[in-house]
């Protein structure tokens, strides 16, 4: 985009405005460019566990755009290019296909023909294809489709108008005509699936920030006409992780050591074997982490032969959750720092409180606060049309295009955000009892069958495991409540507000530990992510009190019986009990873009015990006590 400037929080540049993110400002719309656009100046993101997980160098951040005359001195920010290219007068009704050449300085694109140069506004209507490009319609090809006359169909001039007829409804009333020959066609059916191929359209194979000429890519996938804001332009995939810092209690040797380990070219060295680029490798390490190179190589060797003798579970170093969730339910054994400092506290209920109380003390094993966490949230790609149906290319769903579309990406755009939050496990002996029970395991073998028959099964089961196990939907939906109900009693918006679901299952056969709880923590990037509402409202009695009220309220629901008796809602059929008036969030809250989600499970029903249907049965007779007593 040749020196237009607009401004996007720094966030957004992963989330909803990363790479190939349509944006809309002020009724322009532009589309963020690939990490080559990106300033030399981008800042260095930390984060050695997630950028091990992704096979990356490492993350870089947006910087902030300076304030004053600062702004205007060098380009800051990345790139984002005008798309759609073809605009129109919403007075005279002309298009125009924009050209760069005709951008200036912070000023809008208006039209010249007529009075008060009105601006012009976007096309409404857009191309894409499942591997992930986007382009302009060609709108002049679209209104000589139907051309009967040779003399139409030999027009050369072509000026295009876009214009609202009277006589219809819908978009049968929208039409795109030639001035010159009157040429047209209306906008019915361009929704259809094969249309723009009937009508001679093809995929370029490029995106908007490339030239047609220069990066196209042969394509032949068959293009779909979609509407510029619609829900399928775009699917971002994201991963993000938590700062843990190394373990409490190390000796000075055990802290370089873990200093080398979570060095970002450790997986390389350690591969690589005995050659000069190990040599090479192991010498900047041991120059940035201020050790010997004999440390190093010691270090490896020690390595090599401990994982040789005690091989790792499969996955294990994929698996982020593992290393946050033994910090979470052992606080203790973790140093704080000034990214990452918790403490465990209690429910604070006593003997003399309500029978509800207890039975939620029963369930509950540990509570932790977080005064500060820190996490990393990185941008790996995105696709088109389709979500894509894992974290590569697959032959189902839409092709992943990588941040860098030309080459290998050695580093992915992130952003660091710091917050607080609260830690809550449930007592495993009580949940692995509770998910024995033949109706549980019955009621969650249902929705495993449509979760296997998904395009998201893939990128489900790297967050529920190689099996969907009670304890995540009913952990996950229990999430969804939580974050429902302290966005009205913490001060926090549900859109500040996310989620770590820690109740994966793992091979069988494997050494690593169950897990069975949710951490619920503010991640925005501004001061609202630091204002100790959570930490608040996690320490008694203010904690006992918010899970009482969101079991109660999990009950009902304004679409009740539909939603309770529901045997599938949402994409995929993968919700059961769930929908928008009772559990589900923005977008931005839930982990798994609000599938595996049923209340049934959190608080049962006449079929299926809920694991805290004690608790909602309990409060429910102590309130019928207290209005017989009025």
């Amino acid at each position: 985009m040749k020196d237009i400037r607009r401004k996007v929080r720094r966030a957004q540049t992963i989330v909803p405005f990363g790479v190939g993110g349509i944006i809309d400002i002020r009724g322009e719309s532009f589309v963020a460019a690939d990490i080559r656009s990106w300033a030399k100046n981008a800042e260095q993101v930390e984060s050695p566990r997630l950028a091990k997980k992704l096979r990356v160098e490492g993350f870089r951040s947006a910087p902030v755009i300076p304030s004053g005359k600062a702004a205007y001195a060098t380009r800051t920010g990345p790139s984002y290019v005008r798309f759609p290219k073809w605009l129109f007068c919403p007075q005279c009704r002309e298009m125009q296909l924009w050209r760069p050449d005709l951008e200036v300085r912070d000023k809008q694109p208006t039209c010249g023909r007529c009075t008060g140069k009105p601006q012009l506004a976007p096309m409404r209507f857009i191309q894409v294809c499942r591997a992930g490009h986007m382009a302009d319609i060609d709108w002049r090809r679209w209104a000589h489709s139907k051309s009967a006359g040779h003399d139409q169909r030999q027009c050369q001039v072509r000026r295009l108008r876009f214009v609202a007829t009277p006589d219809s409804s819908g978009l049968e009333a929208l039409l795109v005509y030639c001035a010159v020959c009157r040429a047209g066609r209306t906008l019915a059916g361009i929704s259809q699936k094969n249309i723009l191929k009937q009508t001679g359209l093809q995929c370029p194979g490029t995106h908007p920030w490339q030239p047609e000429t220069d990066e196209a890519d042969p394509c032949e996938e068959t293009p779909q006409a979609v509407q510029r804001g619609a829900s399928n332009v775009y699917f971002p995939i994201t991963h993000s992780a938590l700062d843990i810092p190394a373990p409490a209690g190390l000796s000075e040797e055990d802290e370089l050591a873990q200093r080398v380990v979570n060095h970002r070219l450790w997986p390389d060295f350690n591969a690589s074997g005995s050659s000069p680029i190990s040599d090479a490798f192991g010498q900047f390490i041991a120059n940035e982490c201020e050790v010997s190179e004999e440390f190093v190589e010691t270090l490896r060797r020690h390595h090599v032969d401990e994982t040789s003798s005690t091989p790792l579970p499969a996955g294990s170093d994929d698996d982020l959750s593992i290393a946050e969730w033994a910090a979470f339910s052992a606080p203790e054994s973790v140093a704080n720092s000034k990214t990452f400092s918790v403490r465990r506290t209690h429910l604070g209920i006593g003997h003399d409180d309500p029978e509800s109380m207890q039975e939620l003390a029963v369930g509950i094993s540990a509570v932790v606060v977080a005064d500060r966490v820190r996490e990393v949230r990185a941008l790996q790609g995105f696709s088109r049309y389709e979500p894509s149906s894992d974290d590569g290319e697959g032959d189902e769903g839409g092709r992943v295009v990588s941040v860098n579309t030309q080459t290998r990406a050695q580093w992915l755009p992130a952003v660091e955000t710091y917050g607080e939050g609260i830690f809550i496990a449930v007592d495993e002996e009580r949940v692995s009892t509770w998910e024995k029970l033949p109706s549980v395991r019955d009621w969650t073998r249902r929705i495993e069958r449509n979760l296997d028959a998904s395009f998201k099964v893939d990128r489900l089961r790297g967050k529920s495991g190689p099996e969907l196990l009670p304890r995540f939907v009913m952990l996950h939906t229990l999430a969804h409540h939580f974050i429902r109900q302290l966005s009205y009693d913490s001060g926090y918006n549900a859109a500040s507000l996310r989620e770590r679901v820690y109740a994966r299952s793992h091979d069988p056969g494997s050494e690593l530990p169950p897990q069975a709880g949710v951490f619920i923590y503010t991640a925005a990037g501004d001061a609202e992510g630091t204002l100790g509402g959570l930490v608040r409202q996690g320490q008694p009695p203010n904690l006992v009190e918010t899970l009482i009220r969101l079991l109660e309220s999990a009950q009902w629901c304004s679409q009740d019986p539909l939603c309770a008796d529901s045997t599938g809602r949402s994409l995929a059929n993968l919700n059961r009990a769930a929908c928008h008036a009772c559990t589900l969030l923005p977008e931005t809250c839930c982990e798994i873009d609000n599938s595996l989600l049923d209340r049934t499970l959190l608080i049962g029903d006449g079929e299926v015990p809920g694991f805290f249907r004690g608790v909602v049965q309990a409060a429910l007779e102590e309130s019928a006590g207290a209005v017989d007593l009025t």
